[in-house]
């Protein structure tokens, strides 16, 4: 029988220390060779494009441009309060484009104008609902 001056334990243990011995040297290099190199220097090149665009102002001259017609100036609503020439108190609403107008349609109908003001757009709370079933109770 020989004798063996290292135990099987030992010998077990200095292989796994060896493997990772290697290991941690291994990713040293890696870490050396991927996280503390620096790119290379490259000269940028200042490029530039022109874009091809041809504006074509013949449109303005066409005859479909110059039919074209102006948008109508959004009418807002007013409530009124108006006497008539009969002293008979009126309220009511109207659409114009702004309180003048609003005033001058007015007087046109043949009415004094005491009080006029723009109506909110809008409630003050949009979650009710618009109508409310009324629920009698059953007797």
């Amino acid at each position: 029988m020989a004798v063996v001056f290292i135990s099987p334990k030992h010998r077990q243990k200095m292989f796994f220390t060896g493997i990772t011995v290697m290991f941690l040297l291994f990713l040293i290099v890696i870490f050396l060779g991927v996280f503390l190199s620096s790119p290379k220097n490259i000269p940028q090149e200042l490029v530039f494009n022109k874009p091809k665009v041809n504006v074509d102002m013949k449109i303005f001259e066409s005859d479909q441009f110059k039919n074209l017609q102006p948008f109508i100036e959004m009418q807002t609503q007013y409530s009124y309060t108006a006497t008539t020439k009969d002293k008979k108190v009126r309220t009511g609403f109207i659409s114009a484009v702004s309180i003048s107008q609003a005033k001058t349609i007015l007087e046109g109908m043949g009415l004094t104008v005491s009080d006029i003001k723009e109506i909110e757009i809008g409630r003050s709370n949009p979650f009710i609902p618009y109508y409310q079933p009324i629920i009698t109770p059953a007797s």
